[in-house]
């Protein structure tokens, strides 16, 4: 008897001589065990499935961040509502080198961040109400449900891939360009 079997309370003996009945009981455990395993991951498939379809279709709009070496030029998705800043980036495995995330939260104050059901590393960029950055939070820890501050009132955070800020000299200071911040 394997000791998964027992393990899993299936242990179950049978006197000599039933060796048909024992073929058909183990037969029954598989098929068992097979439908508890694909039951439960498809609850989470269809999680998965959904956030991958939504960052393939996902809208983007051109940002620009102003460095001392240049600009540097991505591709964003801008959640506007809570419901978009609540979701975020979760469950998401992969974003494109040149993508982020803008969250746009509407009014000026002091945010936090954090990276719950997130699995993606990533540099948090807090932009003032005129498109300086305020700070960036780097390589943040993946499912995570530590508490980044913005450290001050700001009225974005751009969600870039870790790495990207310190590899492209992106800096507290640095100007970001995007219809969001003009007027405000």
């Amino acid at each position: 008897m394997s000791s998964a079997r027992r393990a899993l309370g299936l242990a179950h003996t049978f006197p000599k001589g039933h060796a048909p009945v024992r073929a058909i009981f183990h037969v029954a455990q598989s098929v068992a065990i097979a439908c508890l395993v694909l039951t439960s991951s498809a609850q989470i498939l269809p999680v998965a499935a959904q956030t991958a379809a939504q960052a393939a279709t996902a809208q983007t709009e051109p940002l620009t961040i102003v460095t001392k070496s240049g600009p540097k030029r991505f591709e964003v998705e801008v959640m506007r509502d809570d419901a978009g800043r609540s979701r975020g980036l979760m469950f998401r495995r992969h974003m494109a080198p040149e993508h982020g995330m803008l969250f746009d939260f509407e009014r000026i104050e002091p945010v936090t961040m954090w990276m719950k059901n997130t699995y993606l590393p990533l540099d948090m960029v807090f932009i003032r109400p005129d498109g300086t950055v305020s700070r960036i939070a780097a390589d943040t820890e993946p499912l995570s449900t530590a508490i980044i501050p913005s450290g001050s009132p700001v009225v974005a955070v751009l969600e870039l891939n870790a790495g990207t800020a310190a590899k492209l000299g992106i800096q507290a200071g640095d100007r970001v360009e995007h219809p969001m911040f003009k007027g405000r």
